[in-house]
C-alpha cells in the first residue's frame, strides 16, 4: 500500500533551516539525501559533486530525481518515475526540501547522514 508524504511539496517554508540550505547549498541537501537513500554505499561529498558537476550542463535533475524514485521505492511513497523527474526539473529546490523533511521525519539526522560501525 502506498503511503503520502509527510509533508508537501510546497511546503519548503515551514523549516527555514532546511529551506535555507537547500536554497543556498543544493548541493549540500542532495548529497544528505543520496547518502541515506542509498543506505551509505556512497558518500555525501560524492554525490555533492557530481550534482555540481551535472549542474554545470544543466542536468543535476535527472540525477536527483532518480534518488526521488529510489526514496519513493524505499518507503512505498505516492508517485511515479515520471512525476518525480518533472517534479525535479520544475521544482528542484522543493523537491529537495521535501525529500530531506521526509527523512528527517523518518528520524534520520540528516547531518550526521548514515553512521556505519
Amino acid at each position: 500500500m502506498l503511503g503520502n508524504w509527510s509533508v508537501g511539496l510546497c511546503d519548503c517554508f515551514g523549516d527555514c533551516s532546511s529551506c535555507c540550505l537547500t536554497c543556498w547549498c543544493p548541493c549540500v541537501t542532495f548529497g544528505r539525501v543520496a547518502e541515506i537513500v542509498d543506505g551509505g554505499s556512497s558518500s555525501c561529498c560524492m554525490h555533492g559533486t557530481l550534482y555540481v558537476l551535472l549542474g554545470s550542463v544543466g542536468w543535476n535533475w535527472l540525477y536527483s530525481c532518480t534518488r526521488r524514485s529510489s526514496m519513493r521505492a524505499q518507503y512505498n511513497l505516492l508517485g511515479s518515475p515520471y512525476m518525480d523527474c518533472l517534479v525535479h526539473l520544475c521544482c528542484e529546490r522543493c523537491a529537495l526540501c521535501q525529500e530531506y523533511k521526509e527523512l528527517e521525519n523518518r528520524g534520520f539526522n540528516m547531518s550526521k547522514g548514515i553512521i556505519l560501525c
